[in-house]
Order: structure tokens, then sequence, then C-alpha cells
């Protein structure tokens, strides 16, 4: 999933008032005067965080990353591209529990806090790891699957964190909850485009191993947001109380995902991502290859990744000005149906049709990247509308991230699947010949899930889709406190991020 704009459910979640008409153009017309704004209504290391978590961890860190770990598994481990596909979806498995490190930062305070720790958690967690993998120079595959690994779970641990406190901003100051979320967004739209734009450049200078050791200064910015965070106390909760806590939200979820309205979309998320199989090593190797290839520099893979996501930038912006108000079904049958169709331009660049044509092979991927991109965002938004949707009240943070898990096992599914793929057709570090062939299944495979597509609503993206017994929320839950109600939107992970 791998992300920042404003979820449904953050909407939701909080109480939003007008907000002045001065504000929005404090806002609009000078970034540095409404970052001052929000830093002097509410505390500066609440929107430091942000900036730190989003922008430098999760933007810059993950496009560095990003393009990093494919050159260190190509050039440093020279795994073959199967073995890369696979390794790629085991990194992800931390972003799979999130609810449970949600539920940890909520309910389980360590040394009488219930954020900071968990920053600095986080930031140990990318530091050591990426020292390791910088400094060593020859690391076991398996040690190397491992560190990256933890380096995903401190991004995950962060991720989850940071919004606990965006979260808690926008209960006390829910005039600023829209402005918090699009400090989120801006944060890391810019710092990924950053990332990705200077990643090629670094690789060419330092190597991988070189831009994997540059990613602990984003960790310990993170660990740095642990030592500064403005928090209040928290008394612990005692162990029964934890348990009893844990039990009942377990208790919830399991019923509301028993209701028909709920495990159908849930089963349709999971088929469209796991049926769009991943070949994206296969493509990178190819792209990077001498012989076959059009031997893109470091430089130039960098760049491309770049420009894909303003792609994703701009599928964002149609579906919020176009096609928000479309119908579940009817949406996510063009945007899947087109999302196949747009996979043909990867085979007329790997068949080198374009260049039959006189189109230069640099300009035909950074349109085929800026398409994927964008087709691929607007599918994907409609899907975290539907899943803030099926959210039953009391528990709506920690089930969103349940559904965000399932759409997680989704993404390890398509890459390990993938990764099946590209081993079973023989397409190895120099050996193509079947790539085109691997990427004509992957294609027919897109196009699958509309045969599920029964499994969505048929209503608009606007309507109530849960059952009135589940919305029914009994007087206790409605009379929470708002530090309780920080689990409700806690676990929330904005997009640009996944």
């Amino acid at each position: 999933m791998e992300e920042g704009e404003t979820t449904p459910l953050a909407e939701d979640a909080v109480k939003e008032t007008d907000k002045p008409e001065s504000r929005s153009h404090v806002s609009l017309s000078s970034p540095l005067q409404w970052i001052k704004m929000l830093a002097e209504e509410m505390h500066w290391s609440s929107v430091m965080g942000v900036v730190l978590v989003y922008g430098i961890s999760q933007g810059v860190g993950g496009g560095l990353g990003r393009v990093a770990i494919d050159y260190y598994w190509k050039d440093v481990q020279k795994v073959q591209p199967s073995e890369s596909q696979v390794y790629q979806g085991i990194t992800s498995i931390p972003w799979m529990v999130k609810p449970l490190w949600g539920l940890l930062t909520d309910l389980v305070p360590i040394g009488g806090y219930r954020r900071r720790p968990y920053f600095m958690l986080a930031g140990l967690l990318g530091i050591i790891p990426m020292l390791i993998l910088s400094l060593h120079k020859g690391l076991p595959v398996f040690l190397a699957l491992l560190a990256l690994t933890a380096g995903s779970g401190g991004v995950a641990i962060a991720d989850v964190t940071i919004d606990a406190v965006v979260a808690q901003n926008s209960i006390t100051h829910p005039s600023l909850a829209s402005d918090m979320q699009s400090l989120c967004g801006l944060s890391s739209s810019i710092g990924r485009l950053l990332g990705f734009f200077v990643s090629g450049q670094l690789i060419h200078w330092i190597g991988s191993q070189g831009v994997l050791g540059l990613l602990s200064l984003p960790a310990a910015f993170v660990f740095l947001v642990g030592t500064v965070l403005k928090e209040p106390p928290t008394p612990s909760l005692a162990c029964k109380e934890v348990s009893y806590l844990f039990l009942e939200a377990g208790k919830k979820m399991v019923k509301t995902l028993r209701c028909p309205s709920v495990w159908r979309p849930c089963i349709y998320m999971y088929l469209s991502l796991a049926l769009s199989v991943a070949i994206h090593e296969g493509m990178f190797y190819w792209y990077t290859d001498a012989k076959e290839g059009p031997k893109f520099s470091q430089e130039t893979v960098g760049l491309i990744h770049a420009i894909g996501s303003v792609g994703s930038l701009l599928g964002v912006l149609l579906y919020q000005s176009v096609l928000k108000d479309y119908s579940f079904r009817s949406l996510l049958f063009w945007s899947q149906l087109l999302y196949g169709f747009s996979g043909f331009l990867d085979l007329a660049l790997v068949m080198r049709l374009n260049l039959k044509v006189g189109v230069p092979d640099i300009f035909f991927i950074v349109v085929d990247e800026s398409v994927s991109q964008m087709i691929g965002r607007i599918k994907w938004m409609p899907l975290l509308v539907l899943s803030s949707k099926l959210c039953p009240p009391g528990i709506e943070g920690t089930f969103f991230a349940l559904l965000m898990s399932i759409d997680n096992i989704g993404l390890l599914s398509s890459s390990w699947g993938g990764g099946l793929l590209l081993h079973l057709l023989k397409v190895t570090r120099t050996e193509f010949g079947n790539l085109g062939a691997a990427i004509l299944i992957r294609n027919l495979m897109r196009i699958l899930p509309l045969a599920f597509l029964y499994l969505v609503p048929n209503t608009n993206q606007n309507s109530t889709l849960l059952p009135s017994d589940i919305l029914k929320e009994d007087d206790s839950a409605e009379g929470r406190g708002g530090d309780d109600q920080v689990e409700l939107v806690s676990l929330v992970n904005h997009p640009g991020g996944s």
C-alpha cells in the first residue's frame, strides 16, 4: 500500500468546525505562517513530529529506501528477481499487525507515557538495522532480510504512534483537524518526491549500502520526536484491565466481520489486490540490464519513480474533484479494467514496440509509470472509503487498521504470487525471454477481480453500509472522554505511506 491524503475515517472520527477565512488564507498564501499558526495553537513538538515522521521518515526515507533496496538485492546480494519479489513481500509483514501496535500504544504505557517510548523504539528499530546493512559487506541473505523487516517495523510503529498524536490534537483542536491532516499529506508527498528525486544520484555516488546507511538518519529523527514530544504522564493499566479491553475489542471485531455487509467487501478487497500479481522486480532487473534491457542508470530509475509519484498525486486530485460521487461498483469496475489495460504499456516496452515507432525508452517508461500510478491510486481511493464505511463505533481506528492489514495480506499474496510466476517462467538476472509472458499473465489476472465485484455494495460512496444493530452504541461508549477516543483514529494509515 507503499503513500498522504486524508482518509474519510479521519474526517468522520473528529468533529470539525468551520475555520475562519483568514486561517484558510494563511495556509494557502504562506506555508510558513500556516505552520507557525499550527505550532502556536497546538504544541510545536506535535507539528515537528508530523513533519519528521511523515515528511522525513516515510517521505524522504520511503523514496530513498524503495530504490536503494531494489539495487541492494540486485547488486549486493545478487538474488534472482523472483527471490527479490518474495523478500519485498516479507518486509511488509510488520504492517499487517498494525492493530497490535495501535492497541499497545493506546493501552500499554511505558514509563508512564503512551507515545514517547514507542517513538524511541521505532527509531532504534530503524537506526540499528540500517547501520548493520550499510557496514556489513558480506551479510547473509537471511540476516539482511531480518534487518530490512525490522526497519519496516520501526516505520510501521512510528506511523501508528504519530497517527495517535494527530488524532488527539484533532479531538482537542477540532477546528484544526483538517489542517493537521493536510500537513500529514503535504509532508509525505513532498518528502517522497524529494526522496525519489535524489535516490538515483546518491546510489550512483555511494552505492545502495551507503544509501541504506543514510536511512538511519530519518530513524534518528523519529527517535528525536520521542525525546521532545510534549505528553502528559499516563498511569499504567492493570493487566486485567488491559486484557479486558483487548478481549472486548476482539469480540466487537469478530461480531462485525460476521456481518455479510462487511465480510463480502473484505473478500473483494483482498482478491482485488492478491490477484493483481506484482512482477516489479522482474521489470526492474530488465530496466537495468545492459544486454536485453534499456540499461537505465540509477539516476534515471530514481527520476522514473519521482515522476510516477506525481501521477499518483494526480490520481488523488482527479478522484477528489470528479470521481468521488460515483458508486462503488461503477468506479471500481472502470478503474480495475483500466488498471489491467495499463499493464500493456509494459508489454509494449519489453517488446520494444516503442522504438519501432520512434518513441525513446525514457519517455515511454515515464508515461507508463505515471499512468499506472494514477490509475492505481484511483483504484485504491474507493477501497479506502469503503473500508472506512465498514468500521463499527467505538473501535473505528482499530477496525480500520484491521482492514488495512487484510489489504496488506493481499499485497503480500500479490508479491509472492509474482515471485512464483517469475520463477515458473524462468525470468532470471540475465534471462528475460519470458518476461513478456509474465506481463501478459499479470494483465489478465488484473481483470479477474471484476468477477467478484458483486461482493461490493452497489451504493454511492456517501451511503451508510453497516446495519443498524452494529451502528448502535451503548451509553457508556458514548460517554468516553477525549483521551479514550484517541483509539478511534490512532491507527488510520495515510496511503501515501504503505
